[in-house]
């Protein structure tokens, strides 16, 4: 089973080189062969020189590097791993963010559902042994509830639609039509795979604090965020 790791990065040189290795840490321990694939969108510091300070030496059964000349946003920065995991022949694409709120320790839980032969494999931060840590509580709330809303209109067997740390099986991802530049993507991708597969399951996680010197987070709570995420609950 050949497996690959899409992580997205962008101006985070503060953090680079640590997550990197971290990450890797994690990644050696699985079979062979898990590659971890760094989708550098357009970085305009130094994040490239600490990747590949973090990566020297490594073949790319390990690790590939792969660069934006400029900035496209999340959702192609996503869509670019999942082309290179088409045409490198990877059975499984797991996504998961380069701040290590998404801790690599869980790589082992996706790995033992992989072998089960899940097609979507997706963390949960709202089912038994899942949390969040240095949330506020309004974000949390916000978060919980539309999921759970998510949950009833879907009818999907998901107590965490929005949550970005996933695996799925390269076949069903190539058959997607995914067309999100942002964090949106995430629910688009696993709304058009309902159309396709019935195979999901969950890995209960505790999403971490974020690293106080990455890039902040630009996400924000509004009403035109909410349309981004929740209009493909209907189609």
């Amino acid at each position: 089973m050949k497996v690959c790791i899409v992580v997205p990065i962008y101006n985070e040189a503060a953090i680079a080189r640590e997550s990197i290795e971290v990450i890797l840490q994690y990644t050696r321990r699985l079979p062979p062969v898990v590659t971890l694939v760094v989708v550098n969108d357009g970085s305009k510091d130094d994040t490239v020189s600490k990747i590949r300070e973090a990566a020297g030496g490594l073949d790319e059964n390990e690790f590939v590097l792969i660069s934006h000349p400029v900035n496209k946003g999340y959702g192609a920065a996503l869509r670019t791993g999942m082309l290179y995991a088409f045409e490198s022949g990877y059975d499984y694409a797991l996504f998961m963010d380069s701040d290590l709120t998404n801790h690599p320790k869980y790589l082992k839980d996706f790995y033992d559902k992989m072998i089960e032969g899940w097609d979507y494999i997706k963390a949960t931060r709202y089912s038994k042994g899942g949390s969040v840590e240095g949330v506020p509580l309004k974000r949390y709330l916000i978060s919980k509830y539309g999921n759970l809303f998510a949950r009833i209109v879907t009818g999907l067997p998901l107590t965490d639609i929005t949550n970005g740390f996933r695996a799925v099986k390269v076949d069903i991802l190539r058959q997607l039509n995914l067309t999100e530049n942002h964090f949106s993507i995430i629910v688009e991708e696993i709304m058009k795979a309902s159309k396709i597969t019935d195979s999901f399951c969950e890995i209960p996680n505790i999403l971490g604090t974020r690293d106080k010197t990455a890039r902040p987070t630009k996400f924000t709570y509004d009403p035109k965020t909410f349309w981004k995420y929740f209009k493909y609950l209907f189609i």
